[in-house]
C-alpha cells in the first residue's frame, strides 16, 4: 500500500514570542527560524517516519528557496514528485507563545495554482488498495476531483480540510474526514465534538475524527464511537501537531478496521 500526500510545501519562518501581539502590537521575539513546512509536507514526512510507503505530490516554484526545500525535504521523504511552477515558493509566517500556541499567515500562490490531475501523473501512479491524503491548501476544486477519482479508482481517501474553504465542502467522496474541534465546529455549526462528528457524517463523510487537543479524539465509524486517549505532555510548540496526526494516521490500528471495512467492493 502506497500513501499519497497530496498537498502544499512552503518556507516556514517563525516567530517565538512570550505572547501573541495584540492588534496594531509590535513586540520583539525572544528566538527567530527558518525551516520547510506546508501541511502537505509536515504529513508525508511524519507518514514516512513511520516507515508507510509515500509519496508527496506538491508545488514548487523556480526560485532558490525552492531548491532548498527540496533538498531538505529529499532527506525526510524517498519519494517527492514536485511540480515546478513559474512562481515564487510559498511561505508562512507562524509566530509561537511560550505556551506552544501559534497564529500562522500563508502566501499559497504555488498552492492555489496546482491542479495534480492535470499537471502530474498521479492518476497513473496510485492503485485500488492505496490511500490519498489531501489537505485544504489547494483550491476546493481541485480537492473534490482528486478525492472522487482516488475514490473512483478504488482508494481510501482522507481529508483533514484546514485551512478551511469559504464555500461548502463536498465530503461524499471523504472515506475518512479529520478535523479539531474548532474547525468541526466550523464546519457544522455544533460546539459539542460528537454531535459535529455525527452531523459531518450527514454530510457526506463516512467516517471522522474530530481530534480533542489533550482531551484526546474521537473516532466515529458509522454506528460506533471510540474515544482515543492522548498521552500526557507539555506542550512546547503547537505546530504541525494536526499533520503529524493526520500523517500517521494510515499506520495506526485504530484506523485498520476502518480500511479492512472499507474495501472498494463495499465503498
Amino acid at each position: 500500500m502506497t500513501i499519497h500526500v497530496v498537498g502544499n510545501v512552503c518556507v516556514d519562518l517563525s516567530f517565538r514570542l512570550q505572547r501573541l501581539p495584540q492588534p496594531g502590537e509590535t513586540l520583539n521575539a525572544a528566538a527567530a527560524g527558518e525551516g520547510v513546512g506546508g501541511k502537505g509536507a509536515n504529513q508525508a514526512a511524519a507518514a514516512a517516519r513511520t516507515g508507510a510507503d509515500v509519496v508527496l505530490w506538491a508545488p514548487v516554484g523556480r526560485d532558490a528557496a525552492s531548491e532548498r526545500v527540496e533538498s531538505l525535504l529529499a532527506t525526510e521523504i524517498p519519494k517527492l514528485d514536485l511540480t515546478r511552477l513559474d512562481l515564487p515558493c510559498d511561505r508562512s509566517v507562524i509566530l509561537i507563545d511560550r505556551a506552544g500556541e501559534n497564529v500562522i499567515v500563508t502566501a499559497a500562490a504555488c498552492a492555489e495554482a496546482f491542479d495534480p490531475l492535470a499537471m502530474t501523473g498521479l492518476a497513473d501512479k496510485w492503485a485500488a488498495g492505496d490511500m490519498l491524503l489531501m489537505q485544504g491548501n489547494l483550491q476546493p476544486a481541485v480537492t473534490a476531483a482528486c478525492l472522487k477519482a482516488a475514490r473512483d479508482a478504488g482508494l481510501f481517501t482522507i481529508l483533514n480540510p484546514s485551512p478551511l474553504p469559504a464555500e461548502p465542502l463536498d465530503l461524499t467522496t471523504v472515506s475518512l474526514l479529520v478535523a479539531n474541534r474548532p474547525e468541526a465546529e466550523a464546519l457544522t455549526g455544533e460546539a459539542d465534538a460528537e454531535r459535529a462528528a455525527r452531523r459531518l457524517q450527514g454530510m457526506g463523510a463516512e467516517n471522522v475524527i474530530v481530534t480533542l487537543g489533550a482531551a484526546g479524539a474521537l473516532l466515529v465509524p458509522a454506528g460506533s464511537l471510540l474515544r482515543i486517549p492522548a498521552a500526557q505532555a507539555q506542550a512546547l510548540d503547537a505546530r504541525g501537531a494536526g499533520a503529524c496526526f493526520a500523517g500517521t494516521l494510515p499506520s495506526r490500528a485504530e484506523l485498520s478496521a476502518l480500511t479492512n471495512s472499507l474495501k472498494p467492493e463495499n465503498v
